[in-house]
């Protein structure tokens, strides 16, 4: 059975969170927990925030053991860009790109692997 949990419109660039979802990927949720607390990043908090509710959805709502879950799937996707003016030489303005993303991660049984 298959779990996930999703944080939406987080304001951290998308690439930096696929940087320390990489790490994770396929890895023992105590593992992969372990992992995210001496990582010391942004994108390593909000993703261990993620990953703590994905382990509490699938407890609490599926009865699934901690034991037996990995992370099949750790994803930041693009979420809204929010796009700001810098003032440049001559008048002219450079546009400033604020990116946020959409965090998830699957977690699966790995007796069903």
């Amino acid at each position: 059975m298959k779990v996930q949990a999703i944080a939406k419109y987080q304001r951290i660039s998308p690439l930096k969170v696929n940087y320390i979802a990489r790490e994770i990927r396929g890895k023992q949720v105590d593992e992969a927990l372990n992992i995210l607390k001496f990582t010391n990043k942004k994108g390593a908090r909000l993703l261990e925030e993620v990953l703590k509710s994905a382990i509490a959805n699938a407890e609490n709502n599926n009865g699934l053991d901690r034991e037996n879950l990995y992370v099949e799937k750790a994803y930041a996707n693009d979420a809204p860009t929010m796009k700001r003016y810098r003032p440049k030489a001559k008048g002219a303005a450079y546009p400033i790109l604020k990116r946020s993303s959409h965090i998830g991660v699957e977690l699966a049984d790995i007796e069903e692997r």
